[in-house]
């Protein structure tokens, strides 16, 4: 197994592209500390993890407060001593709207959950990585990154945008101490991250394009899979990716090649 005896510390860990990749690294060896917004969310995951033999760590958190992160990241290491790994993938699509209509609440809410919960997680996982080197991996998005034409979601892809800035600012930091960080850029993928999304007015926003059938090219239309995901995730995680840091890597058939 590639991950045996390690620990990784997975945020957004009840769905989608955090449940899948908790499974497969718990199925390479990892020991599993799964991080949402409660324990209820995490039912699923705690379960199918139990379920093939693996070790796992519920918690409960808000990736936006200082407290609570610095508090799961404490847990952790109470419980197993070491942490090794750290997914910080929890991020939410926000309000899509025009400008003069998005709140600066709304603005507030997308870029806290996505920006600053990226900070906060890495943050205060980063003392313990020091101790023995390690992998930080940062979900952002092909939207702020290859894909603009998504009008209407600028708190967004400002926020994945911003990601990318700072998965390239810490690798450089923290290379010397062996620790690893990197970016994925989902496209369309199946999860319901959908549901904490709000559009108001975009349609009208958008610029008379008429796209070929399907946005995926690779998959003949289809969206990509949350498992086609851990697998980058499991890669960039394990030594086979031991010289990659700083990096941005796209996951998406080839979408935002089509919609850039």
């Amino acid at each position: 197994m590639q991950l045996e005896a390690r620990v990784a510390f997975v945020t957004g860990a009840a769905s989608g592209i955090g449940q899948a990749s908790a499974l497969l690294l718990a199925r390479e060896g990892a020991k599993i500390a799964a991080l949402d917004q409660d324990l209820d969310k995490l039912s699923s995951t705690v379960a199918l993890i139990n379920s093939q033999g693996g070790e796992v760590l519920a918690i409960a958190a808000d990736v936006t407060q200082p407290h609570d992160m610095a508090q799961a990241v404490r847990q952790v290491i109470e419980h197993w001593g070491r942490l090794d790994i750290v997914f910080a993938n929890a991020g939410i699509n926000g309000v899509w709207a025009p400008l003069e209509e998005l709140s600066p609440d709304e603005w507030d809410r997308t870029i806290d959950t996505n920006l600053k919960g990226t900070f906060l997680t890495v943050k205060y996982a980063v003392p313990y990585l020091k101790r023995s080197g390690g992998s930080v991996i940062v979900t952002s998005s092909v939207n702020g990154t290859r894909v603009f034409s998504n009008t209407g979601a600028t708190a967004y892809s400002c926020s994945k945008a911003a990601q990318v800035a700072f998965v390239k600012m810490v690798a450089l930091e923290l290379a010397e101490h062996l620790v690893r960080v990197n970016v994925i850029c989902p496209g369309l993928i199946d999860t319901n991250i959908d549901q904490s999304t709000q559009k108001r007015g975009v349609e009208d926003l958008r610029p008379p394009v008429e796209y070929p059938r399907g946005f995926v090219p690779l998959n003949r239309g289809q969206p990509g899979t949350s498992a086609q995901v851990a697998q980058l995730v499991l890669f960039l995680a394990s030594d086979a990716s031991d010289h990659i840091t700083g990096t941005e890597l796209w996951i998406d058939g080839a979408e935002s090649l089509l919609k850039g």
